[in-house]
Protein backbone atom coordinates (compact mmCIF):
# COMPACT_ATOMS: atom_id res chain seq x y z
CA UNK A 1 0.00 0.00 0.00
CA UNK A 2 1.33 3.52 -1.03
CA UNK A 3 1.81 6.63 1.32
CA UNK A 4 -0.81 8.10 -0.88
CA UNK A 5 -3.34 5.66 -0.93
CA UNK A 6 -3.02 4.99 3.29
CA UNK A 7 -3.42 8.76 3.50
CA UNK A 8 -6.64 8.81 1.24
CA UNK A 9 -7.91 5.80 3.78
CA UNK A 10 -7.00 7.62 6.57
CA UNK A 11 -8.91 11.01 5.33
CA UNK A 12 -11.68 9.18 4.93
CA UNK A 13 -12.00 7.46 8.21
CA UNK A 14 -11.73 10.71 10.19
CA UNK A 15 -14.46 11.89 7.59
CA UNK A 16 -16.66 9.54 8.18
CA UNK A 17 -16.18 9.14 12.30
CA UNK A 18 -17.26 13.28 12.09
CA UNK A 19 -20.22 12.66 10.50
CA UNK A 20 -21.14 9.88 13.07
CA UNK A 21 -20.35 12.18 16.03
CA UNK A 22 -22.48 14.88 14.24
CA UNK A 23 -25.76 12.56 13.73
CA UNK A 24 -24.92 11.54 17.38
CA UNK A 25 -25.06 14.96 18.55
CA UNK A 26 -28.31 15.77 16.44
CA UNK A 27 -30.02 13.05 17.91
CA UNK A 28 -28.93 13.74 21.28
CA UNK A 29 -30.67 17.27 20.71
CA UNK A 30 -34.09 16.66 19.37
CA UNK A 31 -34.53 13.28 22.32
CA UNK A 32 -32.61 14.02 25.75
CA UNK A 33 -34.05 11.46 27.46
CA UNK A 34 -33.82 8.89 24.44
CA UNK A 35 -35.76 5.74 25.85
CA UNK A 36 -33.80 2.45 25.46
CA UNK A 37 -34.94 -0.19 23.06
CA UNK A 38 -37.87 -2.83 23.73
CA UNK A 39 -38.77 -5.86 22.41
CA UNK A 40 -42.11 -5.04 19.89
CA UNK A 41 -44.68 -6.18 21.84
CA UNK A 42 -45.93 -8.24 19.00
CA UNK A 43 -43.62 -10.71 20.04
CA UNK A 44 -43.22 -10.36 23.96
CA UNK A 45 -44.52 -13.98 24.45
CA UNK A 46 -41.37 -15.49 22.52
CA UNK A 47 -39.36 -17.22 25.27
CA UNK A 48 -35.86 -15.51 26.07
CA UNK A 49 -34.78 -18.98 25.29
CA UNK A 50 -35.15 -18.57 21.30
CA UNK A 51 -33.26 -15.10 21.30
CA UNK A 52 -30.38 -16.55 22.98
CA UNK A 53 -27.03 -18.78 22.48
CA UNK A 54 -26.13 -19.65 25.75
CA UNK A 55 -30.37 -20.69 25.87
CA UNK A 56 -29.59 -23.24 23.54
CA UNK A 57 -30.55 -27.00 24.26
CA UNK A 58 -26.82 -27.89 23.21
CA UNK A 59 -24.89 -25.98 25.34
CA UNK A 60 -27.09 -26.36 28.29
CA UNK A 61 -26.30 -29.86 27.69
CA UNK A 62 -22.60 -29.41 26.82
CA UNK A 63 -22.35 -27.45 30.28
CA UNK A 64 -23.39 -30.49 32.29
CA UNK A 65 -20.40 -32.79 32.11
CA UNK A 66 -17.97 -29.93 32.39
CA UNK A 67 -19.38 -28.60 35.56
CA UNK A 68 -19.25 -32.32 36.77
CA UNK A 69 -15.36 -32.62 35.69
CA UNK A 70 -14.79 -29.20 37.34
CA UNK A 71 -16.30 -30.29 40.75
CA UNK A 72 -14.08 -33.44 40.33
CA UNK A 73 -10.96 -31.72 39.94
CA UNK A 74 -10.54 -33.00 36.11
CA UNK A 75 -8.63 -31.92 33.60
CA UNK A 76 -10.44 -31.29 30.45
CA UNK A 77 -9.85 -34.32 28.19
CA UNK A 78 -10.55 -32.39 25.17
CA UNK A 79 -8.75 -30.02 22.52
CA UNK A 80 -5.45 -30.50 24.08
CA UNK A 81 -2.68 -28.67 22.09
CA UNK A 82 -0.25 -30.59 20.96
CA UNK A 83 3.20 -28.88 20.03
CA UNK A 84 4.80 -30.75 17.23
CA UNK A 85 4.17 -34.15 15.28
CA UNK A 86 1.31 -36.17 17.17
CA UNK A 87 2.16 -39.97 16.08
CA UNK A 88 3.23 -42.66 18.70
CA UNK A 89 4.10 -39.92 21.08
CA UNK A 90 3.20 -36.75 21.58
CA UNK A 91 4.12 -33.08 23.00
CA UNK A 92 1.37 -31.61 25.07
CA UNK A 93 2.60 -28.86 27.38
CA UNK A 94 6.39 -29.26 27.31
CA UNK A 95 5.75 -33.02 28.28
CA UNK A 96 5.70 -35.89 25.92
CA UNK A 97 3.26 -38.20 26.71
CA UNK A 98 2.38 -41.99 24.78
CA UNK A 99 -0.42 -41.10 22.68
CA UNK A 100 -3.08 -43.56 21.67
CA UNK A 101 -5.36 -40.76 20.02
CA UNK A 102 -3.76 -40.23 16.68
CA UNK A 103 -4.92 -41.64 13.04
CA UNK A 104 -1.19 -41.37 12.10
CA UNK A 105 -1.33 -45.17 11.32
CA UNK A 106 1.82 -45.49 9.48
CA UNK A 107 3.87 -42.25 10.01
CA UNK A 108 3.23 -40.36 7.22
CA UNK A 109 2.06 -37.31 9.13
CA UNK A 110 5.73 -35.37 9.71
CA UNK A 111 7.26 -37.83 7.30
CA UNK A 112 10.35 -35.82 5.28
CA UNK A 113 9.32 -37.07 2.03
CA UNK A 114 5.43 -36.09 2.08
CA UNK A 115 6.84 -32.70 3.62
CA UNK A 116 8.85 -32.24 1.13
CA UNK A 117 5.92 -33.26 -1.35
CA UNK A 118 3.85 -30.39 0.13
CA UNK A 119 6.13 -28.00 0.31
CA UNK A 120 7.02 -28.08 -3.47
CA UNK A 121 3.58 -27.94 -4.13
CA UNK A 122 3.41 -25.05 -2.56
CA UNK A 123 6.29 -23.48 -4.39
CA UNK A 124 4.61 -24.39 -7.57
CA UNK A 125 0.83 -23.79 -7.19
CA UNK A 126 0.18 -22.09 -3.96
CA UNK A 127 -1.17 -22.66 -0.73
CA UNK A 128 -5.26 -22.75 -2.58
CA UNK A 129 -6.98 -23.86 -5.04
CA UNK A 130 -9.15 -21.22 -4.60
CA UNK A 131 -12.03 -21.98 -6.17
CA UNK A 132 -14.26 -24.74 -7.32
CA UNK A 133 -12.54 -26.98 -10.28
CA UNK A 134 -15.36 -27.07 -12.15
CA UNK A 135 -15.10 -23.26 -12.69
CA UNK A 136 -11.90 -22.48 -12.12
CA UNK A 137 -9.86 -25.32 -13.32
CA UNK A 138 -7.95 -28.27 -11.78
CA UNK A 139 -3.95 -28.51 -11.20
CA UNK A 140 -2.20 -31.84 -12.25
CA UNK A 141 -1.68 -32.94 -8.87
CA UNK A 142 -5.27 -33.05 -8.14
CA UNK A 143 -6.03 -35.68 -10.80
CA UNK A 144 -2.74 -37.76 -10.40
CA UNK A 145 -4.53 -38.07 -7.04
CA UNK A 146 -7.59 -39.25 -8.20
CA UNK A 147 -5.80 -41.44 -10.69
CA UNK A 148 -3.77 -42.81 -7.31
CA UNK A 149 -6.95 -43.51 -5.41
CA UNK A 150 -8.97 -45.31 -8.08
CA UNK A 151 -5.70 -47.32 -8.64
CA UNK A 152 -6.16 -48.41 -5.23
CA UNK A 153 -9.33 -49.64 -5.61
CA UNK A 154 -9.28 -51.17 -8.44
CA UNK A 155 -11.56 -48.93 -10.21
CA UNK A 156 -12.51 -46.60 -12.81
CA UNK A 157 -12.18 -43.24 -11.63
CA UNK A 158 -12.57 -41.29 -8.35
CA UNK A 159 -13.08 -37.58 -7.41
CA UNK A 160 -11.87 -35.86 -4.50
CA UNK A 161 -13.50 -33.53 -1.79
CA UNK A 162 -12.03 -31.34 1.17
CA UNK A 163 -13.99 -32.41 3.54
CA UNK A 164 -14.47 -36.61 4.81
CA UNK A 165 -17.58 -35.62 6.51
CA UNK A 166 -19.25 -33.41 3.40
CA UNK A 167 -17.77 -36.15 0.96
CA UNK A 168 -21.14 -38.65 2.53
CA UNK A 169 -23.50 -35.81 3.17
CA UNK A 170 -22.91 -34.33 -0.42
CA UNK A 171 -22.41 -37.74 -1.95
CA UNK A 172 -25.12 -39.40 -0.32
CA UNK A 173 -27.88 -36.93 -0.14
CA UNK A 174 -27.58 -35.76 -4.27
CA UNK A 175 -26.95 -39.29 -5.48
CA UNK A 176 -30.17 -41.10 -3.56
CA UNK A 177 -33.62 -39.06 -3.36
CA UNK A 178 -37.43 -39.86 -1.48
CA UNK A 179 -38.21 -42.72 -3.47
CA UNK A 180 -35.38 -44.52 -2.51
CA UNK A 181 -33.87 -46.72 0.64
CA UNK A 182 -30.79 -46.23 2.22
CA UNK A 183 -29.74 -49.63 4.85
CA UNK A 184 -26.76 -49.25 6.71
CA UNK A 185 -25.16 -51.00 10.01
CA UNK A 186 -26.27 -49.42 13.56
CA UNK A 187 -22.66 -48.37 13.90
CA UNK A 188 -22.31 -46.20 10.72
CA UNK A 189 -20.61 -43.30 11.11
CA UNK A 190 -22.35 -39.52 11.29
CA UNK A 191 -21.74 -38.33 8.25
CA UNK A 192 -23.28 -41.03 6.98
CA UNK A 193 -26.71 -40.40 8.96
CA UNK A 194 -26.22 -36.70 7.77
CA UNK A 195 -26.37 -37.59 3.86
CA UNK A 196 -29.62 -39.46 4.11
CA UNK A 197 -31.01 -37.09 6.29
CA UNK A 198 -30.27 -34.61 3.10
CA UNK A 199 -31.15 -37.26 0.75
CA UNK A 200 -34.90 -37.51 1.83
CA UNK A 201 -34.65 -41.15 1.12
CA UNK A 202 -35.91 -44.08 3.89
CA UNK A 203 -33.81 -45.12 6.28
CA UNK A 204 -33.24 -48.44 8.00
CA UNK A 205 -30.17 -49.62 10.12
CA UNK A 206 -29.26 -53.63 10.52
CA UNK A 207 -27.55 -54.90 13.66
CA UNK A 208 -24.20 -54.43 13.58
CA UNK A 209 -22.39 -56.64 11.04
CA UNK A 210 -25.49 -59.21 11.01
CA UNK A 211 -25.42 -60.01 7.57
CA UNK A 212 -28.60 -62.39 7.82
CA UNK A 213 -30.38 -59.81 9.75
CA UNK A 214 -29.58 -57.46 6.15
CA UNK A 215 -30.77 -60.03 3.77
CA UNK A 216 -34.69 -60.67 5.52
CA UNK A 217 -35.03 -56.87 5.87
CA UNK A 218 -34.31 -56.33 2.15
CA UNK A 219 -36.30 -59.71 1.45
CA UNK A 220 -39.26 -58.09 2.98
CA UNK A 221 -39.19 -54.53 1.76
CA UNK A 222 -36.49 -54.47 -1.56
CA UNK A 223 -39.55 -54.31 -3.95
CA UNK A 224 -41.67 -50.67 -2.39
CA UNK A 225 -38.20 -48.52 -3.46
CA UNK A 226 -36.41 -47.72 -6.45
CA UNK A 227 -32.61 -47.50 -5.77
CA UNK A 228 -31.51 -49.05 -2.67
CA UNK A 229 -28.09 -48.45 -0.65
CA UNK A 230 -26.51 -50.67 1.61
CA UNK A 231 -23.91 -48.53 3.60
CA UNK A 232 -20.90 -50.04 6.06
CA UNK A 233 -17.50 -49.02 7.32
CA UNK A 234 -14.56 -51.37 5.89
CA UNK A 235 -13.15 -50.92 9.57
CA UNK A 236 -15.18 -49.51 12.42
CA UNK A 237 -13.85 -46.97 14.13
CA UNK A 238 -15.48 -47.26 17.27
CA UNK A 239 -15.19 -50.84 18.35
CA UNK A 240 -12.32 -52.04 15.89
CA UNK A 241 -14.28 -54.25 13.97
CA UNK A 242 -14.88 -55.33 10.21
CA UNK A 243 -17.84 -56.73 8.27
CA UNK A 244 -18.21 -59.99 6.10
CA UNK A 245 -17.15 -58.36 3.01
CA UNK A 246 -17.76 -61.25 0.54
CA UNK A 247 -21.26 -62.31 2.19
CA UNK A 248 -22.39 -58.26 1.54
CA UNK A 249 -21.52 -58.44 -2.09
CA UNK A 250 -23.96 -61.27 -2.12
CA UNK A 251 -26.60 -59.61 -0.76
CA UNK A 252 -26.23 -56.26 -2.45
CA UNK A 253 -26.09 -58.18 -6.18
CA UNK A 254 -29.24 -60.62 -5.15
CA UNK A 255 -30.83 -57.70 -4.40
CA UNK A 256 -30.25 -55.24 -6.73
CA UNK A 257 -28.54 -52.89 -4.24
CA UNK A 258 -25.92 -50.55 -4.18
CA UNK A 259 -22.63 -51.09 -1.39
CA UNK A 260 -21.29 -48.41 -0.04
CA UNK A 261 -18.38 -49.11 1.73
CA UNK A 262 -16.65 -46.39 4.37
CA UNK A 263 -12.48 -47.13 3.97
CA UNK A 264 -11.87 -44.49 6.48
CA UNK A 265 -10.25 -46.38 9.16
CA UNK A 266 -8.97 -49.23 6.96
CA UNK A 267 -7.02 -48.02 4.12
CA UNK A 268 -3.42 -48.56 5.32
CA UNK A 269 -4.39 -50.96 8.34
CA UNK A 270 -6.24 -53.83 6.07
CA UNK A 271 -4.79 -55.77 3.61
CA UNK A 272 -1.12 -57.20 3.00
CA UNK A 273 -0.13 -53.57 1.60
CA UNK A 274 -2.75 -51.37 3.27
CA UNK A 275 -5.02 -51.45 0.29
CA UNK A 276 -8.26 -51.55 2.49
CA UNK A 277 -10.80 -54.43 3.06
CA UNK A 278 -10.98 -55.27 -0.45
CA UNK A 279 -7.62 -56.61 -0.23
CA UNK A 280 -7.85 -58.26 3.25
CA UNK A 281 -10.56 -60.47 1.50
CA UNK A 282 -9.38 -60.65 -2.01
CA UNK A 283 -12.11 -59.59 -3.99
CA UNK A 284 -12.57 -56.88 -6.84
CA UNK A 285 -12.33 -53.56 -6.18
CA UNK A 286 -14.65 -53.29 -8.47
CA UNK A 287 -17.69 -55.77 -7.29
CA UNK A 288 -18.11 -52.64 -4.88
CA UNK A 289 -20.11 -49.77 -6.10
CA UNK A 290 -19.28 -46.87 -4.24
CA UNK A 291 -16.14 -46.62 -1.92
CA UNK A 292 -15.15 -43.67 0.40
CA UNK A 293 -12.33 -43.07 2.13
CA UNK A 294 -10.29 -40.15 3.86
CA UNK A 295 -7.25 -38.53 3.27
CA UNK A 296 -7.03 -37.53 7.06
CA UNK A 297 -5.84 -40.48 8.55
CA UNK A 298 -3.33 -43.06 6.76
CA UNK A 299 -2.71 -40.20 3.95
CA UNK A 300 -1.35 -37.53 6.24
CA UNK A 301 -3.87 -34.92 4.41
CA UNK A 302 -7.26 -33.66 4.41
CA UNK A 303 -10.37 -34.28 3.01
CA UNK A 304 -12.73 -37.30 1.55
CA UNK A 305 -13.28 -38.84 -1.96
CA UNK A 306 -15.66 -41.30 -3.58
CA UNK A 307 -14.48 -44.30 -5.99
CA UNK A 308 -16.21 -46.19 -8.28
CA UNK A 309 -17.34 -46.54 -12.10
CA UNK A 310 -16.70 -43.62 -14.17
CA UNK A 311 -20.32 -42.93 -14.43
CA UNK A 312 -20.75 -42.26 -10.54
CA UNK A 313 -17.96 -39.87 -10.94
CA UNK A 314 -18.29 -37.70 -13.38
CA UNK A 315 -22.05 -37.56 -11.85
CA UNK A 316 -20.97 -35.98 -8.34
CA UNK A 317 -18.28 -33.68 -10.52
CA UNK A 318 -20.85 -32.21 -12.39
CA UNK A 319 -23.94 -31.87 -9.96
CA UNK A 320 -23.05 -32.56 -6.17
CA UNK A 321 -23.10 -29.72 -4.33
CA UNK A 322 -20.09 -30.56 -1.96
CA UNK A 323 -17.68 -30.61 -4.85
CA UNK A 324 -19.57 -28.25 -7.46
CA UNK A 325 -19.97 -25.32 -4.67
CA UNK A 326 -16.88 -25.89 -2.57
CA UNK A 327 -13.22 -25.25 -3.11
CA UNK A 328 -10.82 -27.78 -5.14
CA UNK A 329 -8.47 -29.67 -2.64
CA UNK A 330 -5.98 -27.57 -1.62
CA UNK A 331 -2.37 -28.52 -4.05
CA UNK A 332 -0.28 -29.41 -1.18
CA UNK A 333 -2.81 -31.53 0.74
CA UNK A 334 -3.25 -33.31 -2.56
CA UNK A 335 0.65 -33.58 -3.14
CA UNK A 336 1.19 -35.32 0.42
CA UNK A 337 -1.36 -37.42 -0.04
CA UNK A 338 -0.13 -38.81 -3.41
CA UNK A 339 3.33 -39.19 -1.86
CA UNK A 340 1.68 -41.03 1.22
CA UNK A 341 0.20 -43.74 -1.26
CA UNK A 342 3.46 -43.83 -3.16
CA UNK A 343 5.04 -44.57 0.12
CA UNK A 344 2.45 -47.20 1.47
CA UNK A 345 2.89 -49.06 -0.99
CA UNK A 346 6.63 -49.20 -1.36
CA UNK A 347 7.04 -49.53 1.97
CA UNK A 348 4.51 -52.78 3.24
CA UNK A 349 6.58 -53.43 6.16
CA UNK A 350 4.61 -50.52 8.05
CA UNK A 351 1.14 -52.11 7.43
CA UNK A 352 2.83 -55.31 8.39
CA UNK A 353 4.29 -53.56 11.87
CA UNK A 354 1.06 -51.75 12.35
CA UNK A 355 -0.89 -55.15 12.07
CA UNK A 356 1.14 -56.90 14.41
CA UNK A 357 1.27 -53.52 16.93
CA UNK A 358 -2.40 -53.70 16.92
CA UNK A 359 -2.87 -57.62 17.26
CA UNK A 360 -0.23 -57.49 20.50
CA UNK A 361 -2.35 -54.65 22.28
CA UNK A 362 -5.30 -56.88 21.98
CA UNK A 363 -3.70 -59.91 22.98
CA UNK A 364 -1.99 -57.87 26.06
CA UNK A 365 -5.31 -56.17 27.20
CA UNK A 366 -7.50 -59.06 27.06
CA UNK A 367 -4.81 -60.89 29.55
CA UNK A 368 -5.49 -57.87 32.12
CA UNK A 369 -9.32 -58.37 32.05
CA UNK A 370 -9.97 -55.60 30.42
CA UNK A 371 -13.60 -55.66 28.39
CA UNK A 372 -11.95 -55.08 24.90
CA UNK A 373 -15.75 -55.33 22.87
CA UNK A 374 -15.92 -56.05 19.29
CA UNK A 375 -12.20 -55.23 18.26
CA UNK A 376 -10.21 -57.46 16.15
CA UNK A 377 -7.29 -56.23 16.92
CA UNK A 378 -6.64 -53.39 13.69
CA UNK A 379 -5.42 -50.78 15.32
CA UNK A 380 -8.16 -49.82 16.77
CA UNK A 381 -9.01 -51.27 20.13
CA UNK A 382 -11.67 -49.72 22.57
CA UNK A 383 -11.58 -50.13 26.90
CA UNK A 384 -15.02 -50.52 27.52
CA UNK A 385 -15.83 -49.13 30.74
CA UNK A 386 -19.86 -48.38 30.88
CA UNK A 387 -20.08 -45.29 32.10
CA UNK A 388 -19.02 -42.05 30.90
CA UNK A 389 -17.95 -40.27 34.25
CA UNK A 390 -15.68 -43.63 34.73
CA UNK A 391 -14.03 -43.04 31.43
CA UNK A 392 -13.82 -39.51 31.77
CA UNK A 393 -11.68 -40.13 35.42
CA UNK A 394 -9.84 -43.17 33.90
CA UNK A 395 -8.74 -41.09 30.58
CA UNK A 396 -7.39 -38.60 33.26
CA UNK A 397 -5.38 -40.81 35.64
CA UNK A 398 -3.68 -42.12 32.50
CA UNK A 399 -2.60 -38.95 31.16
CA UNK A 400 -1.23 -37.58 34.69
CA UNK A 401 0.57 -40.95 34.48
CA UNK A 402 1.99 -39.94 30.90
CA UNK A 403 -0.44 -41.35 28.36
CA UNK A 404 -2.78 -39.94 26.15
CA UNK A 405 -6.05 -41.53 25.02
CA UNK A 406 -9.37 -39.94 24.78
CA UNK A 407 -13.09 -41.10 26.41
CA UNK A 408 -15.58 -41.57 24.45
CA UNK A 409 -18.80 -40.73 26.33
CA UNK A 410 -22.28 -40.45 25.89
CA UNK A 411 -24.40 -39.25 23.73
CA UNK A 412 -21.57 -40.37 21.32
CA UNK A 413 -21.89 -44.00 22.72
CA UNK A 414 -24.69 -45.32 24.47
CA UNK A 415 -24.05 -44.90 28.65
CA UNK A 416 -23.03 -48.19 29.22
CA UNK A 417 -20.75 -48.37 26.02
CA UNK A 418 -18.71 -45.52 27.30
CA UNK A 419 -15.13 -46.45 26.68
CA UNK A 420 -11.18 -44.99 26.22
CA UNK A 421 -10.46 -45.61 22.40
CA UNK A 422 -6.77 -46.81 21.66
CA UNK A 423 -5.62 -46.25 17.88
CA UNK A 424 -2.49 -47.90 17.18
CA UNK A 425 0.45 -46.92 15.19
CA UNK A 426 3.27 -48.35 13.21
CA UNK A 427 5.81 -46.84 15.17
CA UNK A 428 4.16 -47.80 18.71
CA UNK A 429 6.88 -50.01 20.44
CA UNK A 430 5.86 -53.43 22.87
CA UNK A 431 7.45 -51.76 25.79
CA UNK A 432 4.60 -48.28 25.29
CA UNK A 433 1.68 -51.27 24.81
CA UNK A 434 2.62 -53.04 27.74
CA UNK A 435 3.13 -49.54 29.64
CA UNK A 436 -0.50 -48.92 28.63
CA UNK A 437 -2.08 -51.72 29.21
CA UNK A 438 -0.91 -52.36 32.88
CA UNK A 439 -1.76 -48.78 33.66
CA UNK A 440 -5.30 -48.81 32.34
CA UNK A 441 -5.59 -52.11 33.66
CA UNK A 442 -4.28 -50.31 37.81
CA UNK A 443 -6.34 -47.46 36.73
CA UNK A 444 -9.76 -48.39 35.58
Amino acid sequence: MTKATFGLMEKARDELAKRFLNLKERRELTDDHAKPMHHDAQWAHIPEKFCRFDRHPGYEKMLVPQSAADRLGLVNPFFKSHDGVAGATTLIDGRTYINFSSYNYLGFSGHPKINKAAKDAIDRYGTSASASRLVAGERPVQRELEEALAELHDVEDCVVFVSGHATNVSTIGYIFGPKDLVIHDTLIHNSSLEGIKLSGAARRSFPHNDCAALDSILGDIRGQFERVLIIVEGLYSMDGDIPDLPRLIEIKTRHKAFLMVDEAHALGVLGKTGKGIREHFGVSGKSVDIWMGTLSKTLASCGGYIAGERALVQNLKYFAPGFVYSVGIAPPLAACALEAIKIMLDEPERVARLQERGAQFLVLAKEHGIDTGLSQGFAVTPAILKSSLRAVKVSSRMFESGINVQPIIYPAVEERAARLRFFICHAHTEAQLRIAVQTLASAH
